[in-house]
């Protein structure tokens, strides 16, 4: 399981590039003023930086202007993010076809196919430059623990659905120039300085970290997204490594839904203990609480820090010790009807005994999730018929 570890210096020249400059500038407004006062209470309460080792990846777009506009969403690995890039390609190709410009069409296609066929992370499709992008993730660390989100955290979304309406990065765009706040922008000088390697990392690991510091010395921080830790031998881990939520209350109910479906079925809890997670649950749900103990076990939602570092060409892209399990979908597809294990789409799929277990406990928990949405939007409509003097 992939924990939170401390980091080391990385490697600078004596001179500063134009990429490594940090442009701090005056934050207007109160939330913005109150967003600030709460970053630098944090390296306070919170002032250890941690690395935590599963990255995310985005596929971006280089701005005319400068700097690169990320995807709406990252993904866990480098492959996911260069399929997303695919289906961005055959978007524009069918935008092309509805205006008629055949010849575009055809090199959006083709820039597709080849992302279905070979591992590609830079390219350029008719003068617009594409690169798959890597994040790091990072938490503060203090006396009590990981650092929990902060109140100027935004967390719009009501329990059940706290991620339904966020838009993750779209639009962001990473460039070295933007003004940042002081806070945030020692926050980003200490992580432009930093090796962050999971403890008991192999070699290449340490490696590629090391070398991202001096080829990409510079960085850019996005936006902030919530992780779930677990408190496991006097130690506070990752509870689940790679899995982020663009909010508090995603993060809420991503540890709510494990407590009443994953929890029963992965441990295979009796009618009793079912019982205990999910009262577990149901008070998470009522108090929107950012910490949650049940049968011993410690939960805590986690502030994670994201910064793409960026070197004289542009951002980081994957690095070779990057965990990428899948290839390009042909090449996959080859693979699994050489093994024999391809089976095409109008063959019923069977399931098992456990797979259709886990399949009624997860509509279980979709129906109890309706419901509660139902009546919450009932009762909020009854009361704006009753009237405020009701």
């Amino acid at each position: 399981m992939s924990g939170y570890s401390s980091g080391g210096p990385g490697g600078f020249e004596d001179s500063v590039p134009a990429y490594l400059t940090i442009r701090v500038t005056p934050l207007n407004g109160p939330i913005a003023a109150f967003a600030e006062q709460e970053a630098w209470q944090a390296r306070e309460r919170y002032p250890r930086v941690m690395g935590v080792g599963a990255p995310e990846f985005f596929w971006a777009r280089e701005h005319d202007a400068g700097g690169w506009e990320l995807s709406e969403f990252g993904a866990d690995a480098p492959q996911q993010a260069r399929d997303s890039l695919g289906s961005h390609f055959r978007m524009r190709s069918q935008a092309a076809e509805q205006e008629d410009d055949a010849g575009a069409a055809r090199q959006w296609m083709a820039a597709a196919l080849r992302m279905d066929r070979e591992v590609v992370d830079e390219l350029e499709v008719r003068g617009e430059r594409f690169r798959i992008v890597r994040a790091s993730h990072f938490v503060r660390m203090g006396p009590s623990g990981p650092e929990p989100p902060r109140p100027s955290d935004p967390d719009p979304g009501e329990v059940g659905d706290g991620d339904r309406a966020h838009r993750g990065t779209q639009g962001f765009v990473v460039d070295p120039f933007t003004g940042t706040g002081l806070s945030d922008g020692l926050l980003k000088l200490d992580l432009m300085r930093f090796v962050g390697v999971v403890r008991g990392a192999p070699p290449e690991v340490s490696r590629d970290a090391r070398r991202a510091a001096e080829e990409y010395p510079g960085g850019v921080l996005l936006p902030a997204v919530f992780a779930l830790s677990e408190r496991v031998d006097g130690e506070w881990r990752s509870h689940h490594p790679g899995v982020t939520y663009a909010t508090p209350q995603g993060a809420r109910d991503g540890l709510a839904s494990w407590l009443r479906v994953m929890a029963p079925f992965s441990m295979r809890l009796d009618d009793e203990e079912r019982a205990v997670y999910a009262a577990a649950a149901d008070r998470l749900d009522d108090k929107r609480a950012n910490v949650a103990t049940v049968a011993g076990r410690r939960f805590r939602v986690t502030r994670v820090e994201r910064m793409v570092r960026i070197g004289p060409d542009g951002p980081e892209g994957p690095r070779p010790s990057d965990f990428d399990p899948e290839p390009p979908i042909e090449v996959h597809v080859r693979q699994l009807k050489a093994a024999g294990e391809w089976k095409d789409e109008d063959e019923p799929l069977e399931l098992d005994a456990r797979t259709l277990e886990l399949k009624a406990l997860w509509e279980q928990e979709e129906a109890r999730r309706a419901a509660a949405i139902e009546k919450r939007d009932r009762e909020r409509e009854e009361r704006r018929e009753r009237g405020p003097d009701a």
